[in-house]
């Protein structure tokens, strides 16, 4: 995603809050990270309109924004795809908050709390497909995709008939399902990091799923996070 004619490129990023100070410094710390900064907004629809005109790689985005809620704005970013990926950066922990914020679209959910180390590397991961989230709310996202597939409980004729992955594609799946990150599987499979991306891209593309977050709920749907 960041490479031109193979050579690498920063990950761009936009940072929205409307709060400037703490937008002010999160965009500084990035940036002295060697993120390219493309744009900030304070409030929802600047931010919908910033992220469409700027495309960046990676949205941080605050939840509680006047004019149009971070949720709203995740959902008309994210889109059907093709959007940036979405970290949402909040002071809210609550539960409500965070299964809506995925449900929306979002890649992952980092507290406010966090350090400055912990937002960068949460920036990079989040810009390669990783699903980050504060310790603790990953086993939330997870139960509740585990909840909403048991009340499921019945497939249609046409969601048994899901297209057919590679043994590879199905064993990256697993670990996806399982809360690893793409490093982790790497190494638990003797692969590259490159490669891992690859399958899991191939994989999102067989079953028209737009993110990490559809793919983990996909698996955990049809048991394949045991």
């Amino acid at each position: 995603m960041n490479e031109v004619d193979g050579v690498p490129t920063a990950v761009r990023v936009m940072v929205v809050d409307d709060h400037p100070m703490w937008r002010d410094a999160v965009a500084r710390d990035l940036a002295a990270a060697g993120f390219e900064v493309v744009a900030t907004a304070e409030d929802g629809p600047q931010a919908v309109r910033r992220a469409r005109a700027a495309e960046p790689d990676v949205l941080v985005l605050d939840l509680n924004l006047p004019g149009l809620p971070g949720v709203e704005v995740c959902r008309q970013v994210v889109g059907t795809g093709g959007g940036p990926r979405v970290l949402v950066l909040s002071a809210s922990g609550e539960h409500a908050d965070v299964l809506e914020a995925v449900k929306s679209g979002a890649t992952g959910y980092l507290l406010k709390s966090a350090g400055a180390e912990e937002l960068i590397d949460a920036v990079r991961r989040t810009a390669v497909g990783d699903a980050v989230f504060t310790p603790g709310l990953a086993g939330l996202v997870l139960g509740e995709y585990r909840r909403l597939a048991a009340e499921d409980g019945r497939r249609t004729e046409a969601e048994s008939e899901a297209p057919r992955l590679t043994d590879r594609e199905t064993e990256v799946l697993r670990l996806v399902a399982k809360g690893l990150s793409y490093k982790q599987i790497a190494e638990r499979l003797v692969i590259s990091h490159r490669t891992v991306q690859n399958h899991v891209q191939n994989t999102l593309g067989k079953l028209q799923l737009h993110n990490r977050v559809e793919l983990v709920r996909y698996a955990i749907e049809r048991g394949l996070d045991g």
